[in-house]
Order: structure tokens, then C-alpha cells, then sequence
């Protein structure tokens, strides 16, 4: 018999009880199989429910999300507990002298004049932390995990950081016209196409960055867009009595024009 008690209302300490349990003798065969490798995909699915809730704008779902997010928390240190590493309070113990550290403002005698200074003060204080003694170290840094258009933003606010940066966004949308060119000239030639492709997404994340548009964003409702639009032409051509697939490049052209004006 599990040494469990039901209640009406639990709270972390019962979570970090029932992991234990699920992962004990007498557990669940599942849960105690798992690794932190076994399950980083799940951790990775699970915070992207999070942000999903969060465009929903529900306050219901954002709380069942970001439990989820809890138990994958819980489960990874619960599995570094077993081997003798460290445990949940260990983890929070990190982080709250991380908080602690990063706002001098707040917990010591630092003076800040705006919440741009308050980034300024925790980009110094994480490259020292990190022992980041060059930009390029601050760069590499970045996690390579992340969405590659986000990472690509990353890196670039640090080139930013050191002065290297456009002036404006005109600049970076004129070298996404020249990294067109280059990848037209290695189409032509045979050339390296997936790296010119690569410079040329780079040169857009550039610009969505001057723009201050968040680039994952820009990328997400442009695809958001095509589905609408292309559903529109598949309704149209149902609407003909015949598919997409038995229309002509040219048709299919049509139907696509339409559907962008509507």
C-alpha cells in the first residue's frame, strides 16, 4: 500500500511526494524508466503549450500548462536526487541566489535609472557569472536548443551590444538583397546553396530584429496566412467540382490571386 494521503487540494511538496512515488519500488514501471534524455522532448512540447496558452489568453489553461511545465521540473531533479546530485531545493537555492545576484538594484545598494539599465546591469553581471570574457564567448553561449531564428536573434543583440550592428533597418534590408543575389549566383553556378540560404534567413532575422519584430512571430502568422489562403483556393476549385492537384500551375495561380484579396 502507497503511503499516500488524498486531499482536495494539493501543493508542491505533494507533487514532489508523487513523483517520488512514481518513480519508487512499487511505482510506476513508465515513470522509472524515464532519463533526462527519454524525456527532454516532452519538457521542450510542454513549455511550448505554455506559450500557447499564453496567446490564447486563458488563465485556465496557462495554469494546467504551466503545471505541466512544474512536473517536468520536479521529474528531472527527482531523477538527479536518485543518483545523489542534488534535489528540488538544491535547484531553487540556484536560482534564487542567481535573482539575488542579478538585481544589485533591489537586494543591494546599486542605483538603476530605468528597466533598460536594469538589462545593461544583468548582461554585465551573467558574463562575469558565466566568465564570458569576450563577446564571441557570449555568443557561443547561446544555446544551440533554442528555434534557430531565435538564436540567430540572440547572437545578433550581442553583436548589437559590442557595436556591431546597422545603423537602421534600411542597411539590413539592403544586404538581404545582396544575400538574394548570392544565392541566385549559387543556384546558377552549382554553388553552395544551403549556406547562401542560411546568410540570407540570417539577413532576415537582421531585419525583423531593427524592425523590432520578433522573428518567430513574423514567421508563425505568415504561415498562418498561407493555410488560410490556400484553404481558400481548395474551397474554390471544391466549389468547381475538382482538387488542387488536377489544376494546371497557371490555374492554381489564379485561384491564389483571388484568394488574397479576399
Amino acid at each position: 500500500m502507497i503511503d499516500f494521503v488524498y486531499k482536495s487540494r494539493y501543493d508542491v511538496s505533494d507533487l514532489r511526494h508523487i513523483v517520488r512515488i512514481l518513480r519508487g519500488e512499487g511505482g510506476c514501471p513508465w515513470d522509472r524508466e524515464q532519463t533526462h534524455e527519454s524525456i527532454r522532448r516532452e519538457f521542450i512540447e510542454e513549455v511550448y503549450e505554455v506559450v500557447e496558452a499564453i496567446d490564447e489568453g486563458s488563465p485556465e489553461h496557462l495554469r494546467e500548462e504551466l503545471g505541466d511545465v512544474l512536473l517536468q521540473v520536479v521529474f528531472h531533479a527527482s531523477i538527479e536526487e536518485d543518483a545523489g546530485h542534488y534535489d528540488l531545493d538544491a535547484v531553487a537555492d540556484g536560482v534564487c541566489k542567481k535573482l539575488i545576484l542579478r538585481h544589485p538594484h533591489v537586494f543591494g545598494t546599486v542605483q538603476v535609472a530605468d528597466a533598460g539599465q536594469v538589462l545593461e546591469n544583468w548582461d554585465k553581471i551573467k558574463r562575469v557569472e558565466k566568465h564570458q570574457a569576450t563577446v564571441t564567448s557570449a555568443m557561443e553561449s547561446v544555446a544551440k536548443s533554442l528555434p534557430a531564428l531565435w538564436r540567430a536573434e540572440k547572437v545578433q543583440k550581442k553583436a548589437a551590444k559590442a557595436g556591431y550592428d546597422w545603423d537602421c533597418p534600411a542597411g539590413a534590408l539592403d544586404k538581404i538583397g545582396e544575400e538574394t543575389r548570392e544565392l541566385r549566383d549559387a543556384l546558377r553556378a552549382d554553388g553552395d546553396v544551403s549556406e547562401e540560404l542560411g546568410d540570407l534567413m540570417f539577413s532576415c532575422v537582421n531585419a525583423a530584429r531593427l524592425l523590432k519584430l520578433d522573428p518567430e512571430t513574423v514567421l508563425r502568422d505568415a504561415t498562418d496566412k498561407f493555410i488560410a489562403r490556400f484553404a481558400r483556393m481548395e474551397a474554390e476549385a471544391a466549389q468547381a467540382g475538382t482538387y488542387l492537384e488536377e489544376l494546371t500551375a497557371a490555374q492554381m495561380d489564379e485561384l491564389w490571386e483571388r484568394a488574397k484579396k479576399l
